[in-house]
This record gives structure tokens, sequence and C-alpha cells, in this order.
């Protein structure tokens, strides 16, 4: 239980635009947020949430308040870096270390084991989808799902934070980035595999298609939920950004604008998203279709992954990539919708940053 301060780094950022912008982290060593899915701050934003690499290995820790001394959680010695979710109340920590699924808690680095995985593999091989090992916690914060790689199958273990138990709920080739309906704590969805990505499924184990292909070289990915329409976003890369409707199966694309990483808003109304090939920085789209997506910012991060220039290339099964997630900057809105965080490595290291989206000067078209 470290519970250790480390003196604050954040400062302000000056890109050149009149954005409101500060570097939360400047530590020479990998920082990251959750992912580009997964809430940065609880509910009411008593801390901002991240990953340092300073101790020689991943730990988690939090910004208490904007400004504030950072603060290490954990001395893990095989904490699983992208599986790390923040409880909505703030309570609770979730994360897989080895073969044990434990929780922590940001108000004094109180530890407990929740759940013991028998699998040594844990997770699939490679940087990208399933290898990350993201979880799920459901809005109620009850219900923490962890996808655990054994053998020839993945199993989807669902813990009860309440009762302390856990079970198999049920087994697919693959179970990837999965993530609780926001409005429906008995629905998630996980990515299958890379040519039949987009499932659902209940806590019961009833899995189901809601979305395939249309041919062999599209390529469907990055998958979110939207809230408060409990349809899911997706990205059809490079051609655009579409929504499913998991009930009626109805597919309608929402822009031609080669989105990246989207992920919305807390009213679904807004999305924020990073951009590749060509790197076209963050930009801000509503999600009504009433305008044009809008430039924010240059991450200017090195987002590496040269797979994303080329074709569909997963039809004849896993490839070997290098594309490592802290190069990416996976941007998410903050609870009240007025600030973004993200990650960038322009310095030579991932750091942490936010920008103001609310500031009245962010919108303006970014400098060449």
């Amino acid at each position: 239980m470290p519970y250790t301060h480390h003196r604050s780094e954040s400062a302000p950022f000056n890109d050149g635009t009149g954005a409101t912008l500060r570097q939360i982290t400047q530590h020479g060593s990998i920082h990251h947020h959750p992912f580009f899915f997964v809430d940065a701050w609880d509910a009411a934003m008593s801390f901002l949430l991240l990953i340092s690499h300073r101790t020689g290995s991943p730990q988690i820790f939090i910004e208490p308040a904007p400004g504030a001394d950072l603060v290490q959680l954990t001395e893990e010695p095989a904490l699983a870096e992208w599986s790390v979710i923040p409880s909505r109340d703030g309570d609770w920590i979730y994360f897989v270390a080895g073969q044990e699924g434990k929780r922590v808690s940001p108000r004094d680095g109180r530890v407990e084991v929740l759940a013991h995985f028998d699998s040594r593999e844990m997770r699939e091989a490679g940087m990208v989808g399933a290898a990350m090992g993201t979880t799920a916690l459901s809005a109620c914060g009850r219900y923490w799902a962890v996808p655990v790689k054994s053998g020839a199958v993945s199993r989807f273990w669902l813990v009860d934070t309440e009762t302390q138990s856990a079970e198999v709920f049920l087994e697919a080739p693959t179970i990837g980035h999965p993530q609780f309906c926001p409005d429906d704590d008995n629905l998630i969805l996980y990515a299958g595999p890379m040519t039949d990505r987009v499932w659902v499924t209940d806590r019961q184990g009833n899995a189901r298609r809601i979305f395939e292909r249309a041919h062999e070289m599209q390529w469907i990915t990055h998958e979110v939920w939207r809230p408060g329409h409990r349809t899911v976003l997706f990205v059809d890369w490079p051609n655009g950004f579409g929504e499913i409707d998991p009930e009626s199966g109805e597919v309608r694309m929402l822009t031609d604008f080669p989105v990246w990483h989207g992920a919305p808003d807390a009213t679904g109304a807004h999305l924020i998203f990073d951009t590749n090939f060509p790197d076209r920085g963050l930009h801000l789209l509503s999600l009504d279709g009433s305008a044009p997506p809008t430039p924010l910012h240059r991450p200017e991060a090195s987002s590496q992954g040269a797979h994303w220039a080329d074709p569909f290339p997963y039809n004849n099964g896993p490839v070997k990539v290098h594309a490592p997630q802290h190069t990416h900057p996976h941007p998410r809105f903050s609870p009240d919708g007025r600030k973004v965080v993200f990650t960038s490595d322009r310095s030579g290291t991932a750091q942490i940053y936010e920008l103001d989206v609310k500031s009245e000067k962010v919108g303006h078209p970014m400098r060449d």
C-alpha cells in the first residue's frame, strides 16, 4: 500500500492556437490514461486516473485535483496496464495483476483481491485488440467483466464486486474491448475476431452478433456505446464513422470523415476523436450531423501502427503488428464534458495532457 506522493508536474502548454491546454505529466517515462472508451475520472471528477512507468513498471496514479501532487496507489509487479478502470462513485479502481483481479482505494491505497483467474496466458499475444486486456465495469459498479485467454478460447469472467464472487459466463474464440452499456447493466459490448467484430451479450452469456461485414476488405473497429441512446458507434476504417442499433440491426453512417478513435461525451451528443494516415489532429463532431468535424488540437503523437496505412490485414488470421498503445492520443471526455484527456509522445516520451473544450478559442483553425 504505497500511497506515495510525487511532486506535481502540471503546467500550461501552449500549442500556438490559443487553446487552453495543460500538461499533467513530465517525467521521462511512459504515461497514459486508461483508454479511449474508459473513463479517466470518476463521475464527481474527484481525481484524474493515469498510468505511470516512472518507478520502473506500470503503476496506477491519480491526480486528486488539477495541479495537485500525483499520488501512486499501487506497487504491483505484474499490473496489466490497460485493464485499469475506475468506478463512477470514485470508491475503487479495478485492475488485473498477474492472474488476479483486484481493486485499489483512491482514498488510502488499500488493495483487495476479488478473483483468481485460472489461466497462465491471461491475454492474447500482441499489442492490439484483445491482447490489450481491457476490462468493463457496470455503471452501478457492481459487475466487473474480465476476458481471460485460456488455451483455445477466451473466457468471460463476471466478478460481483458486492459479494466478491466470480464465475465464467461466456466462452468465445476471442473477447476483446468489453464495455457495459452505460444505460443497461445487463448488456455488454465486446469485439470478436477482427473479421467478425461486433457482439453483445447479457450477463447470462446470451451472445449475439449485431453487425456483419459487407465485404472482406471492410475494416470495422473501435466500437463504443453511445450514452443515452443504447446504440453502438463504430469506425469503418478509413471510410467514416457509423452507428448500430443492437435491437433493430439498423446501421447508419454519421460521417465519411476518417475517425480513428472516437469517444462520445456523457450525453451522447458530441464525439471527440483522433486521426491517423494522415494525422489531422483531434476533432470534435456533433453526432446529430448538424456540422462537419471541428479541429481542436494537434497532439503530434507518433501514433505507431504502420498497418493502419494499408488495406485490412486480418483476413487470414492474426498478424504481428507494432503498435504501442501509449503512442496513440485516445482522447476521452471528462464526465462534465468540459475537458478532454489525451496522450502524446511529442516530447519523446508519452505524457498526458488535458484540453479545455469549452474555451471560446477552441475551434479556430489549427496552424499547419
